[in-house]
């Protein structure tokens, strides 16, 4: 029986193989559009639109290993992979359940361009059982849920909804982007699909925009299918890129992890602190569902101030090592104000209700040194 390896060396290497003298440590970058055909072949065409650039083959394989899935497939954005990887599971007429906690452009395109195409959909709180069940129609085809959410990080317990969806027949779509395949991984708990924004963690550099669907052959073939019509194929510079970013995963997760508990449990001790999120504070809502599912807490904060907006903007100037920017996952930490980036479509009212008041800033924290990342806060909050 063939030895399990483990998560880094599966990140380093996929499933590793004897390398020919002479052969390239690093993987070739394989920049080009097409490639020459055998003369009357029947095999399929290699054509980087179709996906099947060594380069892209190759991450594929790495996160599907990671994943404990089939099969994996990146594609040119993280919404990419959402709106392809349930435009595989739907048709007209179909009914799709979300938790109401997704990310704003995933609402958007639930809301709007699902509908266009005759794909209603329903939003319901995820930590409500009953909700799920009683928001079943005959045309439900399946559920979507985000976890950890952002930028609250509220922790799903998958378990109870896999079971619905199997017992109704629904496929059960999962992003789990924050979390990475390092921390939680979806399909050990009944998921049929995974998706991911690849710009974030699974890159970890913040000079790519990636997506990846993983989940059964089957499945990711069609998915496949569409991101050829669709034209969202992954660069080859951008599928390098993430390789070389996959390789770091395990480390830089487990830092941030590391880094991020260490921050969160600063902040909390803070007079100018309102209010933190981590999941791995004995305060947070779900921390014990995580301390059961998670096997790392992530790198990512949410903290509340005690004097709003005004109090983030004196706060973001200050900072000295932490940029004010959007996007999270990479090496650098970066703060950013929902109320401005993922939620500023809502008035302050309904975020307030949505529990992202004014004054909440979300950390992703990097791998710079805990000292100098706390040091700085420090130095901020000391302007209030």
């Amino acid at each position: 029986m063939k030895r399990r390896l483990g998560f880094s060396t599966r990140a380093v290497h996929g499933d590793p193989e004897v390398l020919p003298d002479w052969s390239p440590v690093v993987t070739p970058l394989y920049q080009s559009s097409t490639f020459t055909n055998p003369i009357g072949s029947t095999q399929e065409v290699l054509y980087t639109r179709y996906g099947n650039n060594p380069n892209q083959v190759l991450i594929a394989k790495r996160l599907a290993l990671l994943e404990g899935a089939e099969a994996a497939l990146f594609v040119a954005s993280g919404m990419g992979a959402t709106a392809l990887a349930h435009l595989a599971m739907l048709r007209p007429g179909d009914h799709l359940i979300s938790s109401e906690w997704v990310y704003g452009t995933t609402h958007k395109l639930f809301e709007g361009e699902f509908g266009r195409l005759g794909i209603d959909v329903s939003f319901v709180d995820p930590l409500e059982p009953r909700l799920w069940k009683r928001a079943l129609r005959k045309t439900t085809r399946a559920i979507f849920v985000e976890t950890p959410t952002n930028p609250l990080l509220r922790v799903i317990d998958l378990e109870p909804i896999a079971a619905l969806c199997k017992t109704e027949g629904l496929a059960l779509l999962v992003d789990s982007t924050f979390a990475t395949p390092i921390n939680f991984r979806p399909l050990e708990h009944g998921a049929d699909l995974v998706i991911h924004s690849a710009t974030k963690y699974l890159n970890g550099h913040a000079d790519v925009i990636a997506g990846a669907v993983v989940g059964s052959e089957a499945v990711i073939e069609e998915v496949r299918k569409l991101m050829r019509v669709w034209g969202q194929a992954i660069d080859p510079m951008a599928a390098w890129l993430v390789e070389r970013g996959m390789k770091t995963l395990v480390v830089r997760v487990e830092r941030q992890n590391q880094t991020a508990l260490a921050v969160a449990e600063w902040c909390s001790r803070q007079a100018q602190v309102a209010k933190v999120h981590y999941p791995g504070l004995p305060s947070h809502q779900d921390h014990e569902v995580a301390k059961r599912i998670l096997n790392g807490f992530g790198g990512m904060v949410g903290v509340e101030l005690k004097g709003g907006a005004r109090a983030a903007e004196r706060f973001l100037r200050a900072l000295t090592i932490a940029a004010h920017a959007p996007s999270l996952g990479g090496v650098e930490t970066l703060v950013s104000e929902p109320r401005l980036t993922s939620h500023a479509a809502l008035t302050p009212e309904e975020r307030a209700r949505a529990g992202i008041p004014d004054g909440f800033l979300r950390f992703s924290i990097g791998l710079e040194d805990a000292d100098d990342i706390i040091a700085d806060f420090a130095q901020a909050l000391a302007q209030l």
